[in-house]
């Protein structure tokens, strides 16, 4: 199981000092974090992309990564956000597959949607048409990324005709992608047809909900022939908060959460650590509630973790993965490890999926025909991109 941080780059207060960082302070900040995560034993940095204030995650992720990529030496670089919907698939093909180059294939991408509304126009889109956007766009990226030559017509972007994304992926293996959605189910759908992973940033959300989502991307997973519900690929999200003693954690995180530009002047502290992720206390604390995700999301393949929000000035946050790193994620990985059946796979990384392609077992869209799943929808045609079915007319 791979264990990390994700950053949205926020620019807030420090409600305890009354200080703003400055936009380059807090850019260099983020470098530091990500190098303390390998530094801690941490698996995964991941980054936001945004493009309004009051956030400095780069409106282009690789740029990030790649200064990342050059301070680390075996620390995956992921995205907490591609924004599949403002952002020009051929765009996307072309700076990952280079950052694969760079890194050697310490890569991967979460696709999302994006929810603030005006960054749409910006990018000469439409908010309202954002679910088919994501679904046409990453058709579009993926087979940009599995064919030399791309004859392709849609309804958001100019058509291509004989278009070679370059640099070719590395190893003629594509970054592998998760597919973030918070709550539409057309998102799971597509995660699932495509055989890609699922994260489902469960932050401020109740366990029912993760539940329900995840299960769905599950039987969907199963349903085009990808295998069994729970090899499906799971990450979630998390907060967490801690000190050795736990009154100290929750004292010295009030005035942080009591003032956040998301939950700030809502839920209680108290309301919101019984109701959703975030966990506010001792390592032990944190070590508890996350194993208990495993009651609601099963054996899932990567955790990634919230600790640079709210204003926490840099000092507090390093301190947060020391801990996070010398006391939490050890225990972690120990217990999840004996609790996974062994035909639940691992996180996949390049060297897997490197091993899969050479194998000829690379995913197919929808599912392969002679699978059984495959078998069971020979009357049926798939719809494309999300692999929505419907029966032929000769039924």
């Amino acid at each position: 199981m791979q264990f990390g941080i994700f950053t949205i780059g926020d620019v807030t207060e420090d409600p305890t000092t009354g200080r703003t960082p400055t936009e380059h302070e807090r850019i260099k900040a983020t470098v530091e974090i990500a190098k303390k995560a390998e530094e801690v034993g941490l698996d995964v940095f991941a980054t936001g992309q945004h493009h309004n204030p009051p956030f400095v995650a780069p409106g282009n992720p690789p740029v990030l990564l790649a200064s990342i990529a050059a301070q680390t030496e075996r620390l995956q670089l992921s995205t907490a956000t591609t924004l599949i919907t403002t952002t020009d698939p051929v765009r996307i093909a072309e700076d990952y597959a280079y950052l694969q180059h760079l890194t050697d294939g310490r890569v991967d991408l979460t696709m999302g949607r994006g929810n603030t509304g005006p960054v749409y126009p910006w990018f000469g889109q439409d908010i309202r048409q954002g679910i088919p956007l994501a679904i046409e766009h990453y058709s579009l990226l993926h087979r940009l990324w599995r064919e030399d030559v791309v004859n392709w017509q849609g309804r958001f972007r100019g058509a291509l005709q004989g278009f070679t994304s370059t640099p070719r992926p590395l190893d003629g293996v594509a970054p592998f992608v998760w597919h973030g959605s918070i709550r539409s189910p057309e998102i799971p759908e597509q995660a699932a047809y495509y055989g890609d992973g699922f994260f489902h940033n469960n932050i401020f959300w109740p366990a029912e909900h993760t539940r329900r989502m995840v299960e769905f991307y599950r039987t969907r997973f199963e349903h085009y022939g990808h295998g069994s519900a729970d090899q499906a690929i799971v990450g979630l999200g998390g907060q967490v908060f801690m000190r050795r003693n736990s009154q100290d954690a929750v004292r010295e995180f009030r005035p942080y959460f009591d003032n956040a530009p998301v939950y700030g002047h809502g839920p209680s502290l108290e309301d919101f650590t019984t109701q959703t992720p975030l966990t506010v206390g001792s390592p032990q604390q944190v070590i508890e509630k996350t194993l208990g995700f495993r009651d609601y999301a099963g054996d899932y393949q990567r955790q990634l973790f919230l600790m640079d929000h709210a204003g926490l000035p840099l000092k507090t946050v390093l301190e947060q993965l020391d801990l996070l790193g010398e006391e939490v994620v050890p225990v972690l990985r120990k217990e999840f490890a004996a609790l996974k059946p062994a035909h639940v796979p691992e996180a996949p990384t390049h060297a897997s999926l490197l091993e899969r392609h050479r194998a000829g077992q690379d995913p197919v869209p929808g599912g392969a025909e002679d699978s059984p799943a495959g078998r069971a929808r020979a009357a049926q045609a798939a719809e494309p991109t999300t692999g929505r079915t419907t029966e032929k007319a000769h039924r």
